[in-house]
């Protein structure tokens, strides 16, 4: 019995500094760091963020609103089906709204419902990121539809014709408010097509833009091409529109901005501009630059078109710190957004899943909020 008690208290130490050693190692990493994200990212904070029983809930987007409160738009469908490929098929977007931009966010309506196979955006939208922009509210965002029934659990996967359809129907999309409760006026049609022959043959996607003073934007955005009868890997490109409605006009000849066969694939980008020129941070796909399968990247470019990654790429981990001091390595961090104040970065949020790692092995998902350090 004694020697028992003597391996457990040991096994109990070796934990203790199992967990010590993951503590100091996140923050010597963050603080030997010279990116400006991942150097500045402060503790999550364990209670806030947004979580719905019931439903998965993905996408962030964050704007402080006239009533000084925090405004999240994300898309969240049943937890009945499951969560990859389900977002392709059956999300809707929400809003919810928080006192501190930390959250905790509350759900308080929904923004963009399925409204019928018949529109291009009539069974699913998802990747919402809002702008004021003049008074107006402008939310870009990705749609998709297919002509099926409602899949049963069982029956989405990947392979199934939901899937197959509903992501090869995937645009990108523009709706358009006066107030952040809606109601949302869509435009008809998506406002960057396919286009046969290019890297968007197949579809277009995850789109993240800068408003200028001019009212043009510069947009970045997913796409993937036929390759036969089938879809190629995720490149990044970029497109250019005199007005917010458009049209856009995709730059570079045509050819990706990163393009998968060369940078890796890249995916979930989040644009901003400031006085030094444009960036983004995206998700390092497969690890390419940071050596983490998932973690971020920071890029930077003086004209929109000609990238080059930060001297110190590494964005952000999905190991985190939360602000009771522990330390957890999430199974999905993704999505990245940066809400600024006073053209100061203020909190960066996350889609984020619980579990080992990969879609399927997830039990709920949530939008998770790390303020930045002051």
């Amino acid at each position: 019995m004694k020697r028992m008690l003597f391996l457990c208290l040991v096994l109990i130490g070796f934990q203790s500094v199992s967990s010590q050693e993951k503590l100091t190692n996140l923050v010597e990493l963050k603080k030997n760091s010279k990116n400006e994200i991942f150097h500045n990212l402060g503790q999550a904070d364990k209670k806030g963020g947004f979580f719905l029983k019931g439903y998965w809930v993905w996408d962030n987007s964050v704007i402080k609103g006239e009533d000084g409160k925090y405004h999240l738009f994300s898309s969240c469908y049943p937890d009945s089906i499951p969560f990859h490929p389900g977002w392709m098929v059956s999300a809707e977007i929400i809003h919810a709204v928080a006192d501190k931009p930390e959250g905790p966010f509350r759900f308080v309506n929904k923004a963009l419902e399925a409204r019928g196979a018949q529109y291009w955006d009539g069974r699913s939208t998802f990747n919402p990121q809002i702008f004021k922009h003049k008074g107006k509210y402008y939310m870009f965002y990705v749609g998709s539809t297919h002509p099926f029934e409602e899949a049963k659990h069982d029956e989405l996967t990947v392979e199934s014709k939901w899937c197959i359809v509903g992501r090869s129907n995937k645009r990108v999309g523009l709706a358009v408010a006066n107030s952040l409760d809606g109601p949302w006026e869509r435009m008809d049609k998506p406002i960057l097509e396919t286009e046969p022959n290019t890297f968007y043959s197949f579809l277009t996607s995850n789109p993240t833009m800068a408003i200028n003073d001019d009212d043009s934007v510069l947009m970045i955005f997913k796409a993937r091409a036929y390759e036969g009868n089938i879809h190629g890997p995720m490149s990044l490109g970029v497109a250019f529109a005199k007005t917010i409605t458009g049209p856009y006009t995709v730059l570079n000849n045509k050819k990706p901005v990163f393009d998968a066969k060369i940078t890796g694939e890249l995916e979930d980008p989040f644009l901003w501009k400031d006085k030094r020129g444009y960036h983004v941070v995206f998700k390092d796909h497969k690890g390419k630059y940071t050596s983490e399968w998932g973690g971020g990247v920071l890029a930077h470019s003086a004209n929109g078109t000609d990238w080059k990654m930060d001297n110190d790429p590494k964005a952000y981990s999905k190991t985190i710190q939360w602000d009771d001091k522990t330390i957890e390595k999430r199974g999905q961090l993704e999505r990245p957004f940066i809400l600024f104040e006073s053209n100061k970065p203020r909190c960066m949020y996350f889609s984020t899943m619980d579990g080992e790692g990969g879609f399927e092995n997830g039990t709920y998902s949530g939008i998770l909020a790390i303020p930045f350090l002051k």
